[in-house]
């Protein structure tokens, strides 16, 4: 096995493991995932124009700062819902958890690996593995966001079940 395939390995597997074991949420966290794509493709660029204004550099920086800042963007929510829901996850509900933790390490390099240094993302790119991820791209996103609807869904907070010691002034 070569490096590319295990760093192709370390960005699917590394979220998968960071979210189980310290039993994050990992339906928001996909959910930011989604929402990090969206401020990428909506964002980044006036971010990236905005600083090219202090850019005293040529177009190279200004590629590589764009993918940065795609990947910061990218990123951001999911890091820091990541550090908000460390422990929120309890019990049997864990096993909810790994389909979500699964998609948010595979579509995670889906939307990464573009971003990175060209030579890196290219090595990565041409691996037989990206290939067969690509194709599963939309199982990958279409599995993964309607059980994480379904998980939201389920936690919905019950009819009746406040607690029975708070009453309003007007209880009987």
């Amino acid at each position: 096995m070569d490096s590319h395939t295990l760093a192709l390995g370390a960005l699917v597997f590394v979220p998968f493991l960071f979210l189980m074991l310290l039993r994050i949420n990992a339906t928001l966290v996909f959910l930011s995932l989604c929402l990090g794509s969206v401020l990428m493709q909506f964002v980044a660029p006036e971010a990236g124009q905005f600083l090219s204004i202090f850019s005293a550099h040529g177009a190279d920086v200004s590629r590589l700062t764009t993918n940065n800042i795609k990947l910061g963007l990218l990123l951001l929510p999911v890091v820091l819902t990541a550090v908000f829901m460390i422990r929120t996850v309890r019990g049997g509900k864990l096993a909810l958890n790994v389909i979500p933790a699964a998609g948010v390490g595979l579509l995670g390099a889906l939307l990464a690996v573009p971003l990175l240094p060209p030579g890196l993302a290219h090595t990565i790119m041409s691996n037989p593995l990206w290939s067969q991820l690509t194709k599963m791209q939309v199982m990958i996103v279409g599995v993964t966001t309607l059980l994480c609807l379904l998980v939201l869904w389920l936690q919905r907070p019950q009819a009746g079940s406040q607690k029975h010691g708070k009453r309003g002034k007007h209880s009987d």
